[in-house]
């Protein structure tokens, strides 16, 4: 009896899970340990829906990173990068020096100020894909694979993926295979290897 009892923790227990090659990053997804209290997070860290905001789980180090967000439903939502210090139960991000976001409206706020616009004729839409682009000094945006061309830069420090949604919108990430080729030189974002 005790053999059976020695396979089922073979399978069940954590022989399997508890020694992960080294070789194996971890998925880039919705940080669930930074989001705001009335956020839902879904489909294995990619969709977010409900009140607030979230941080993706890996900061941008590498110089040239690219991220894409799907308007899955539209309401009040924005995209960017922010750092961990930003308060993701306030809603719109923006307001202070810890957030770049790209607003539904158009706008592209950083501590409370206008920094840059989509075109008029350019808002997302439904089903629009927003990609963003980050090289440390400058955030770019992109629609439907269309550079905007309006840069927006001002952040400082270690920075992250930032979304957030209200007024029942809700978006999807997509931190790999994206809907459209990365602008030259950009590239999905990389955890940087651990060295032991």
């Amino acid at each position: 009896p005790h053999f059976d009892c020695l396979l089922c923790l073979r399978c069940c227990g954590d022989g399997g899970s508890g020694h992960i090659p080294l070789k194996e990053m971890p998925t880039v997804q919705l940080d669930t340990h930074h989001m705001g209290t009335d956020v839902v997070i879904v489909k294995s860290g990619r969709r977010i829906c409900g009140t607030g905001g979230c941080l993706a789980n890996a900061p941008l180090h590498q110089n040239k990173s690219y991220f894409e967000f799907k308007i899955q439903s539209t309401g009040v939502w924005g995209v960017g990068v922010a750092t961990q210090k930003v308060n993701l139960n306030q809603v719109p991000l923006g307001r202070d020096t810890n957030s770049l976001v790209l607003r539904h409206d158009g706008s592209v706020y950083h501590n409370n100020e206008e920094k840059s616009r989509l075109p008029a004729n350019s808002l997302p839409q439904e089903g629009d894909i927003v990609g963003i682009t980050y090289d440390h000094v400058e955030m770019n945006l992109y629609l439907n694979g269309k550079n905007m061309h309006c840069p927006a830069s001002g952040i400082r420090g270690t920075v992250y993926p930032v979304v957030y949604v209200d007024d029942s919108a809700i978006l999807d990430c997509q931190f790999s295979d994206f809907y459209h080729t990365p602008p030259q030189g950009f590239e999905k974002i990389l955890f940087e290897q651990q060295i032991f």
